[in-house]
């Protein structure tokens, strides 16, 4: 670990990285959390509407659960530094998701 303070990207505006000054190491920590986890659902989001406007209908895979619908997609979930499948389909305005399994195993 440098000795140095970290160079900020420069896409960052300069009136977040003053902020970032008065910030306490811990709530440092949970702004990045946050803005990884805020990261992963945007391109979710992203990834669910290209999904719906290229809406290639295609046939129905036999590893579907019945309650989870052919455009269902499948992410991965870290969870206490595990990872997760999970699908994920939009109803209306929300997301909805249902436990595939681990990661490591063959789901």
């Amino acid at each position: 670990m440098s000795c140095e303070p970290p160079t900020p990207p420069q896409e960052l505006p300069t009136g977040i990285l003053e902020t970032f000054d008065d910030f306490s190491p811990k709530l440092l920590r949970h702004v990045a959390r946050y803005s990884k986890e805020l990261a992963e659902y945007r391109e979710r989001e992203a990834r669910l509407t290209e999904n719906e406007e290229n809406e290639v209908v295609e046939e129905r895979s036999e590893d579907f659960p019945d309650d989870v619908p052919s455009k269902a997609t499948i992410t991965v979930k870290e969870i206490n530094d595990n990872r997760y499948y999970y699908w994920q389909w939009r109803e209306g305005e929300k997301i909805k998701s249902k436990y595939k399994g681990p990661v490591d195993s063959e789901s």
